[in-house]
């Protein structure tokens, strides 16, 4: 059980699914069943993936934020039939809590990245979805503007969901590739004192599942097609110039010591993982 309103079961054919609804699991154990008419939101753990990406989640996610990442990723497959890499479990889920936290303690600020809905106007059109659902789970009133930080989740984790999943992850060539690209990742994070730590660790743990999935994409020669707005990354640069600097450092050294072909929109995602990892606060400027 996962709490009073959510509970992790297994289903007759053998899948394992998370239900929600009110009381679902008031009073239960272990083991007993839950009642069908309580239960008014089933989400299905189809994949090895979203299972392990589940328990890593609940390790330091509230579960009503967990249900409704899952929520909002069913509505996006299901709905609007986006094809978008698991880890955008992790990535979504810990900006809808640090959001939410925000909101709650009265520090949130509106994001200051541009709108690019005339860029990509599916992935808005998801992430509209995606707050009204957000709004209504945790009775919460974020600003529109919450739609561009949302639909970014999407534009960053849009790829090929068979080809991450084909091959075998533990074969010679997969553990070549993910020792490379860690070594890369590694040798420059030290360099510039960044470790893992009690503070950052989340951050820390987000960026190396990342990771996976560009080895995935590196080993398939795989190129990102869906290229971001250069307006994104200037205003990174102008805003985090630190995180900045060091995410592309990585970027140029994985493009030239692995993987020429390695999409540009990379670049502005190594930055982000950065920027959360070092906790650089944004740098004031104006638009000319």
């Amino acid at each position: 059980m996962l709490n009073h309103n959510a509970a992790l079961v297994n289903i007759d054919d053998h899948r394992e699914a998370i239900v929600r609804g009110k009381g679902v699991a008031f009073n239960k154990r272990k083991g007993d069943p839950v009642s069908a008419d309580r239960v008014e939101k089933i989400f299905y753990l189809n994949t090895a993936t979203a299972r392990e990406n589940l328990f890593l989640l609940l390790k330091d996610i509230p579960i009503d934020v967990v249900t409704t990442t899952y929520e909002i990723i069913d509505m996006a497959r299901s709905r609007f039939h986006v094809r978008i890499l698991d880890y955008i479990y992790i990535t979504l889920s810990d900006h809808i809590l640090g959001a939410y936290t925000r909101m709650q303690a009265g520090t949130y600020k509106e994001t200051m990245v541009p709108d690019l809905r005339q860029h990509y106007p599916h992935e808005y059109a998801v992430a509209d979805v995606a707050l009204d659902i957000i709004q209504r789970n945790l009775k919460v009133n974020f600003p529109e503007s919450e739609v561009r930080s949302l639909a970014l989740h999407f534009i960053n984790a849009s790829g090929d969901v068979n080809a991450a999943t084909a091959d075998d992850d533990t074969s010679d060539a997969g553990r070549d590739t993910t020792e490379a690209v860690n070594n890369i990742v590694l040798d420059v994070l030290n360099h510039h004192n960044i470790y893992r730590s009690a503070k950052n660790g989340n951050y820390y743990d987000r960026f190396m599942i990342h990771l996976q999935y560009l080895v995935d994409r590196i080993r398939h020669l795989e190129t990102d097609q869906t290229q971001l707005a250069p307006e994104v990354e200037e205003d990174y640069q102008r805003m985090y110039p630190q995180s900045y600097a060091i995410g592309v450092e990585i970027f140029n050294r994985i493009r030239a010591e692995l993987f020429a072909g390695i999409s540009n929109n990379e670049r502005l995602y190594f930055i982000i993982h950065i920027q959360r990892l070092l906790g650089e606060k944004p740098q004031k400027f104006c638009k000319e």
